[in-house]
Formats: C-alpha cells, structure tokens, sequence
C-alpha cells in the first residue's frame, strides 16, 4: 500500500488537464470582461446617435 501512495504521489498525469481547466476559465472571464465592455459603450453610442438623428429635420 505504501508503494501505490508513493508512486501516485509522483504521478503528473492530470496535472496538464488542471492547467488547461484554470487557463479555459481564465480566457472565457476575460472575453467576458471585453464583451461586457464593448457591449457597454454599443449601447450608448447608439442611444447617442438616435437623440441626434430624432432632432434632425427631414429636407
């Protein structure tokens, strides 16, 4: 039994998966971050251009 807890101890086979888990989630928060930016500023440009756009008189 000592034999099986020493060798899974020195065993890396999962720690490559547990790597790329961490740095999935770190690219799915920072595109999050970057959508919720961009979708941020989209709406007020947007509500800026149709104020300006209901001022103008038709010609």
């Amino acid at each position: 039994m000592f034999k099986f807890t020493k060798k899974f101890g020195k065993d890396e086979s999962g720690a490559v998966t547990v790597d790329w888990v961490v740095l999935t989630a770190a690219v799915v928060a920072l595109a999050g971050a970057a959508y919720t930016s961009i979708q941020t500023g989209a709406t007020g440009l947007t509500a800026s251009t149709s104020t300006y756009m209901g001022l103008q008189a038709p010609e």
